[in-house]
């Protein structure tokens, strides 16, 4: 049996409120895909990925219902996808944590934040991972409202730069491993 396709849209350095309207394009065209008159097949299904600010966001837009997976289930593939990566780049210290502290945790900083919206079993929004991100931001707030906790990044914890562009690969294979799918590129949410 063949593994479903999801498509990988690469925005690259674009605003955040630009990959939020691809991400709603997205959620709209796997709406659609189940909806009636819809062609046979699976739904539409997608990850728009963008690098606002540095850090790696990733926005998996999957239908749960057709996947038979919970939503804590889905947040748990977020993190254990995340740790995967870590372990592919020599950080087997990384972890989860078990609720609230969602997202993967190097001791107490948090090297990547998870915050997914799910609406009819459509998900949106998923992951920003740290990769060369300026730490000091989070020296002025109380990130993901965590008290006594940190924020670190890839770069931080590998003692060098380690830019998105090097993170790629790794992240689509993790994520094809974990949510047993093929990623294949794509120009628009309805390509």
């Amino acid at each position: 049996m063949s593994r479903p396709a999801v498509r990988v849209l690469r925005l690259g350095a674009v605003p955040y409120a630009e990959a939020l309207r691809v991400q709603e394009r997205c959620v709209a065209a796997a709406r659609a895909a189940r909806g009636p008159g819809a062609p046979p097949g699976p739904p539409a299904e997608s990850v728009v990925l963008s690098e606002p600010a540095r850090p790696l966001l990733a926005f998996p837009v999957l239908d749960l219902r057709r996947r038979r997976l919970p939503l804590r289930a889905y947040v748990a593939g977020l993190e254990a996808l995340v740790l995967r990566l870590c372990r592919r780049l020599g950080l087997g210290a990384a972890r989860a944590l078990p609720p609230p502290f969602t997202g993967v945790w190097m001791g107490d900083s948090k090297l990547c934040a998870i915050g997914v919206h799910c609406g009819n079993h459509i998900t949106s929004h998923g992951l920003a991972l740290n990769c060369c991100t300026d730490l000091t931001w989070f020296d002025h707030i109380v990130p993901c409202g965590l008290e006594g906790k940190g924020v670190t990044s890839l770069s931080h914890e590998l003692g060098q730069h380690v830019a998105v562009n090097h993170v790629l690969e790794p992240f689509l294979d993790s994520f094809q491993e974990v949510f047993d799918c093929t990623l294949v590129s794509s120009k628009e949410p309805g390509d």
